[in-house]
């Protein structure tokens, strides 16, 4: 086994302004872990209250796709460069060789793949062992020079396997065959709290594709929104911290923000902004509070004050490079992919291989009071474009909203309550322990289309049954207004 060694050294940061421990306080980059310095393996641990900084001896290297999660306590669990995923002792996970087959995966094996945001970790809800890793690789060129990926693929690690230390038990198992740009995948909490919603852009498109991540697997794939076509190009989609707006930004198509409604999993209020520049690197990032979304763009960072009636013509330019090399030319610190990270600060990449990053010390501030401090971090290596985006895995659910009650039959003891069959064919029986008020029964799917609704209830019941008959095959949400209350359950449609 090749265990982590720390370097000797190690910079402590700024003090945090607030803190909190979680499953992303580490932060993995740097590549050529194996020449030397100034080649090396980079971590930012945020777990001790201050953001440390240190460099590793490891085999992994990281490009632009990069993701790694740890426990509750910041121990590391595993990690994933598009090629390979890691354990916690550096080492190839059991079985976690060989992801992302093709020409490009296999041409850069030994680096990691280059697509910003290629890959993100979900952890299966209602499986404390389980972990999902969302990833895709470039299956085709054309002849124009653009990069199609043609399949998005999921594997799945049980963490219970090989001592601990976790195992593939799924690997490359397609889960959209049809093609999707490159990269900007992205994840957000169900309004339950609970669930998950993964989303891409399919190539050649206006649309958004979303799947829904819960306890049943994964379903899936879902159409959704109209923003802009959008082919291959350098940029970023991100999620605010609270999961209600997302945006997304390349070089070539600029920038769509929407809302974004939890429950449902929809995008509406779509706004496109035109950003005339001439960059070639993009990344976008929400300040903690959601109001201001700042847009790295090359040589530009630009600042969009989201509770304005006019969001394009709020636009700040906060920051212009300031034409500084890392450590000598040609390496320019131009601003790349961003992060919200566990301080509450923003950190910016580079699109060159550098040893400093830019950092946002009070993104929630209006104009230059929020202080972007360029090439301020520095690093004990080079890092070229290795910025992890994790989900915001502490997103909780939504207080009074349809979806807060997404609950299991386990969950409904207190009004004695139990359905069945489940899953059902025909009909679902639903029976209490005593006489009810059912105001009223509505049945969803897991998109909110609504497919069955009861308003003359009204009187007292123990026993409803409701023809399912007409239903496709699929996962359903039963709402039950009683006694005031929003009662939901989910039940499957064979």
């Amino acid at each position: 086994m090749k265990f982590l060694k720390r370097i000797i050294f190690f910079i402590i940061v700024n003090s945090l302004c607030a803190y909190s421990q979680g499953i992303d306080n580490l932060w993995m980059m740097g590549y050529e872990s194996w020449a030397g310095f100034p080649y090396g393996g980079i971590n930012i641990d945020f777990n001790s209250g201050t953001p440390i900084i240190y460099g590793v001896n490891r085999i992994q290297n990281f490009k632009a796709t990069n993701a790694n999660i740890t426990d509750n306590s910041g121990n590391l669990l595993f990690s994933s460069n598009g090629v390979w995923i890691a354990d916690a002792t550096g080492d190839t996970m059991l079985n976690g060789s060989g992801l992302n087959p093709s020409n490009y995966t296999a041409s850069n094996t030994p680096y990691g793949l280059y697509i910003a945001q290629g890959n993100v970790i979900i952890p299966a809800p209602g499986n404390s062992e389980l972990y999902y890793l969302f990833h895709i690789t470039i299956d085709e060129t054309t002849l124009g020079g653009h990069y199609i990926t043609h399949n998005l693929y999921c594997s799945t690690i049980d963490m219970s396997l090989n001592g601990g230390l976790g195992a593939v038990i799924n690997k490359n198992a397609v889960i959209l065959n049809g093609d999707i740009v490159p990269g900007k995948l992205t994840a957000v909490k169900h309004g339950n709290g609970i669930d998950w919603w993964l989303i891409g852009h399919l190539y050649n498109s206006y649309s958004y594709v979303k799947f829904l991540i819960d306890s049943a697997g994964i379903h899936g794939p879902y159409n959704i929104g109209a923003g802009v076509l959008r082919l291959d190009a350098t940029g970023q989609c991100a999620f605010s911290a609270d999961g209600n707006k997302m945006a997304y930004y390349d070089v070539i198509t600029d920038l769509d923000i929407f809302d974004f409604d939890r429950c449902s999993g929809t995008l509406t209020n779509f706004i496109h902004i035109a950003i005339d520049d001439s960059a070639q690197s993009a990344g976008v990032a929400f300040s903690p509070s959601g109001r201001f979304l700042y847009v790295p763009s090359m040589h530009y960072l630009y600042q969009y004050d989201l509770q304005s009636s006019n969001i394009d013509s709020s636009r700040i330019t906060v920051g212009i490079w300031d034409g500084f090399y890392s450590p000598q030319p040609p390496f320019a610190t131009y601003f790349f992919l961003a992060q919200l990270a566990p301080d509450n600060k923003i950190y910016i990449n580079c699109s060159n291989g550098t040893q400093a990053i830019h950092v946002i010390n009070y993104p929630d501030s209006i104009g230059l009071a929020c202080d972007l401090c360029q090439h301020c971090v520095q690093l004990p290596f080079y890092n070229a474009f290795t910025l992890p985006t994790p989900p915001n895995y502490h997103l909780g659910n939504l207080p009074g909203s349809i979806c807060d009650t997404l609950l299991s039959v386990n969950n409904l003891t207190d009004l004695k309550f139990s359905f069945y069959p489940n899953p059902v064919t025909n009909k679902l029986q639903l029976h209490f322990e005593q006489d009810y008020c059912i105001d009223q029964i509505r049945i969803s799917n897991i998109l909110g289309e609504i497919f069955y609704t009861d308003q003359n209830s009204g009187s007292l019941k123990d026993n409803v049954t409701i023809n399912t008959e007409h239903l496709s095959p699929g996962i359903y949400i039963c709402n039950l207004s009683i006694l005031e209350r929003n009662i939901s359950f989910k039940f499957i449609k064979e």
